[in-house]
């Protein structure tokens, strides 16, 4: 979705250049590695087209139920939305990049899967408390008819959607060369530092290890989802809302999951091992 994929890229390059900290530590200059290279292609290639072909096919889910038709669509908002897709996978790769340098890998992590829960905040909150509503809902299967508040298909979008279809097509291009750079990257990371007898043994253990990454980043959005919403029936304020909710679940994340030691620092630590 349009204002979404701006995230998913950060977060696309940002994990790429965080599970290859190691190596770029020890690099002189950020975009002549080929990590760098590997994830421009990735965007250009697999994200980029992607998004593309979505707003064009799907515009008013891909701009979640904003846009009725591709009339809609200005050609300078087509232009920044693809231009976007890459800058911002190369801003996120930069700061994992940066963080890396300064050995501050965990925080190196912490960059890409800050950016997901974000992704999912927005997909299941969005700017209304109907984020979750706009996403299940695919007029191209409904005769035409637009979104409206309350209107949305449930658990059939996820078999009787062609929006839901395209995504799993789309996945089965995108999990191979996200897996083959989370992998690869990763185990040239421990061979760099000479710890490769401490890397997890098989390459399933690190997908598994990304895996909960964005499992349970998209269960903290719920809660943070959940909070705001909450507040927005209490207080009938989306500014108050937001600003409270958010900050709450901000300062709560941090205190439990996020500071060293904590769950989330345990679970990542074999990502990161330190010389």
């Amino acid at each position: 979705m349009v204002q979404v994929d701006v995230v998913w890229s950060y977060a696309f390059g940002a994990s790429f250049a965080a599970v290859a900290a190691h190596q770029l530590k020890k690099a002189e200059h950020p975009f002549t590695t080929k990590y760098f290279i590997f994830t421009l292609l990735f965007l250009s290639l697999l994200f980029v087209p992607s998004g593309v072909y979505l707003l064009w096919e799907h515009t008013q889910w891909e701009t979640m139920q904003v846009a009725t038709s591709k009339d809609d669509l200005p050609s300078w908002l087509v232009t920044v939305f693809v231009f976007t897709n890459v800058t911002q996978g190369i801003l996120g790769y930069w700061i994992s990049y940066m963080l890396a340098k300064k050995n501050k890998l965990y925080y190196s992590h912490l960059n890409w899967i800050i950016a997901w829960i974000i992704f999912w905040f927005i997909l299941i909150c969005g700017w209304d408390c109907t984020g979750w509503q706009r996403f299940l809902y695919d007029m191209s299967v409904n005769n035409g008819a637009l979104w409206q508040p309350d209107k949305y298909m449930g658990i059939s979008f996820f078999y009787a959607s062609r929006v839901w279809w395209a995504l799993v097509a789309m996945a089965l291009f995108f999990a191979p060369m996200l897996l083959y750079g989370y992998i690869h990257f990763t185990k040239e990371g421990y061979k760099e530092i000479g710890q490769s007898h401490q890397a997890p043994h098989t390459n399933t253990i690190i997908a598994i290890i990304f895996g909960m990454q964005w499992v349970i980043c998209l269960a903290l959005a719920i809660v943070a989802s959940l909070i705001v919403i909450q507040l927005y029936n209490a207080i009938g304020s989306l500014i108050l809302a937001y600003t409270i909710g958010l900050a709450l679940f901000a300062i709560c994340s941090y205190l439990i999951l996020f500071r060293k030691n904590m769950i989330f620092y345990k679970i990542i630590k074999p990502l990161f091992i330190t010389e």
